[in-house]
């Protein structure tokens, strides 16, 4: 039987107490604080110290509690933000946007207001060269599940067809994306119908190695900028306004 664990907000507090007395200020993150905590759940705390030289992530125990620690000065996190940003995957914005002061309210709000700006934007838009690349390389992975017969192989090209799939309906319409569980979630927030369709049609696969779904998922995504690509595709190659 487990024994039960302290109270997340407190065991945070004594955290930060005990391994950051001096800090400007501190957050506390994650699925605890959005009520989605599980058995395996970790505190996810966010600091602030102008002590601090160099950001930098480290994990411990604390009153069987698994922490990770995400430390930062008041202009170190700047960059991670831009590096979250630019990546489409927000997961410094997030925490700080979504997470419960444990210090420093008065330090912290213009940063979390930052936080929040920067997720309400949305990662930057792709440009027509990038979907035509995205098009291509996703139909390149699409046209390899369909014509496997290995089942073994087949495997490895589902999951990569998994992801470039969910990245590609996301990116195209300007919605943050994520890894994990964290993907499912994005596709969610973005449209919940179009998650289930979309995961069911996986699932299908998994369960009965039924190919049609996935392949009918994947060419509605595509249908919008021209479908799949193959003739035509050029990367890299000179063209006459070069010479």
């Amino acid at each position: 039987m487990f024994k039960k664990k302290s109270d997340p907000l407190v065991v945070a507090e004594h955290f930060v107490q005990q391994y950051f007395p001096h800090c400007l200020g501190a957050i506390l993150a994650g699925s605890v604080v959005r009520g989605e905590g599980t058995s395996t759940s970790d505190l996810d705390i966010v600091i602030f110290d102008e002590h601090i030289l160099t950001s930098y992530r480290e994990s411990l125990y604390l009153e069987g509690w698994p922490i990770e620690v995400f430390a930062h000065s008041l202009s170190s996190y700047k960059h991670f933000f831009e590096l979250d940003c630019e990546r489409a995957k927000p997961s410094l914005p997030k925490m700080v946007a979504e997470g419960v002061v444990l210090k420093g309210q008065g330090v912290l709000s213009p940063i979390k207001e930052e936080a929040r700006v920067l997720l309400s934007n949305g990662p930057r838009e792709w440009s027509k060269e990038t979907i035509t690349m995205k098009r291509y390389f996703l139909t390149d992975v699409l046209d390899d599940f369909i014509g496997c017969t290995n089942t073994q192989e087949e495997l490895f090209v589902v999951h990569s067809l998994f992801d470039l799939a969910s990245e590609f309906v996301l990116r195209t319409n300007r919605q943050w994306t994520g890894t994990s569980k964290w993907g499912y979630r994005a596709l969610k927030q973005f449209d919940e119908s179009f998650a289930i369709k979309f995961t069911e049609a996986f699932d299908a696969y998994y369960k009965h190695r039924e190919k049609e779904k996935i392949v009918e998922i994947v060419d509605e995504m595509l249908q919008p900028y021209g479908g799949r690509l193959f003739e035509g595709f050029s990367l890299g190659k000179p063209t006459s306004d070069d010479h």
